[in-house]
């Protein structure tokens, strides 16, 4: 129901995957769009993945075609599915709704992906 805790992250070759999960409280699961942000070193967090409700999803140019948000209804789960990972994919992920709600921000999950 507070903060949320992303998980999953690691370290990862290029072209390597990784899936991150994020749980929720199932209220903030169904009133909420949700996204998954990423911060990189010394840069502002930005979101790069959005899922709004009844079930459109919205990349950034950077990851469409490689990153996948989706939902676990049962298990009130946000889900990153991130394909061919690139060095410039490297930072730390997070889960929020989106717009991100200032309460919520909690422990993201630090990628590394090695050239």
């Amino acid at each position: 129901q507070g903060r949320l805790a992303a998980s999953g992250g690691d370290f990862v070759q290029t072209g390597g995957s990784l899936t991150l999960s994020c749980v929720m409280s199932e209220s903030t699961f169904r009133r909420y769009n949700l996204a998954w942000y990423r911060q990189a070193p010394g840069e502002r967090r930005e979101w790069v993945a959005r899922y709004d409700h009844p079930g459109i999803t919205n990349y950034k140019d950077s990851v469409k075609g490689r990153f996948t948000i989706s939902r676990d209804n049962a298990k009130d789960l946000v889900l990153l599915q991130m394909n061919s990972l690139k060095p410039e994919d490297t930072g730390v992920y997070y889960c929020n709704t989106f717009p991100p709600l200032g309460g919520y921000w909690g422990q993201g999950t630090q990628v590394t992906v090695s050239s």
